[in-house]
């Protein structure tokens, strides 16, 4: 049983490795391209890539929640334009959540210098202040998650410092998340 168990971890290791260095040559592609100027030169990039078009998308949206230097939104738009509001929000759905979990995991595994060298300390310790100040994190994060135009990509890897149980975490991603790009897919699709 434990070969099994440890094969299973080698793979899951392999497969995540695998789908980082596919999403790290995607982005590189995409930056030195100048594709992540607007969402139109996004929406050109991704299109590019034809029927493999939803995966860049998500592999994207994965990345950027990881390495928050790209706006979530741009993606937003691309998916609403090239996809429909459906197709773009599940796309978006499936990278945005996949990354918030990652950056949750990584905190937990690598801790403060990690997430140190992900967030200024300027913005950390606002968002700290912010936390500080709510009576309930849970609570907080499940706000911040839910409500479109939050930057809340900074609070998966501060979840992943805190005393938050995995499962607790996962569970107000995969519930709140739909939310807010579900409005953003719906407000694209229509009116940009």
């Amino acid at each position: 049983m434990r070969a099994k168990e440890s094969l299973i971890k080698w793979a899951t290791a392999i497969a995540l490795v695998a789908l980082l260095a596919l999403a790290g040559v995607v982005l590189a592609k995409g930056w030195m391209g100048g594709y992540f100027e607007s969402a139109d030169t996004l929406r050109t990039y991704i299109a590019s890539f034809g029927f493999w078009g939803p995966v860049v998308l998500a592999l994207i949206q994965f990345f950027q929640v990881v390495l928050p230097v790209l706006p979530g939104v741009l993606g937003n738009i691309a998916g609403a334009a090239l996809f429909g509001w459906f197709g773009g929000f599940v796309v978006n759905y499936i990278g945005v959540c996949a990354g918030s979990i990652l950056a949750y995991w990584l905190a937990r595994r690598f801790g403060m210098g990690l997430v140190a060298k992900m967030v200024s300390m300027e913005k950390y310790q606002k968002w700290i202040d912010r936390i500080n100040r709510s009576k309930s994190y849970t609570v907080f994060l499940a706000a911040c998650i839910l409500l479109p135009f939050v930057p809340d990509d900074f609070l998966c890897y501060f979840s992943g410092l805190m005393d938050m149980p995995p499962k607790k975490f996962i569970t107000i991603i995969l519930a709140g998340k739909p939310w807010c790009l579900l409005f953003y897919s719906l407000f694209f699709a229509y009116f940009i």
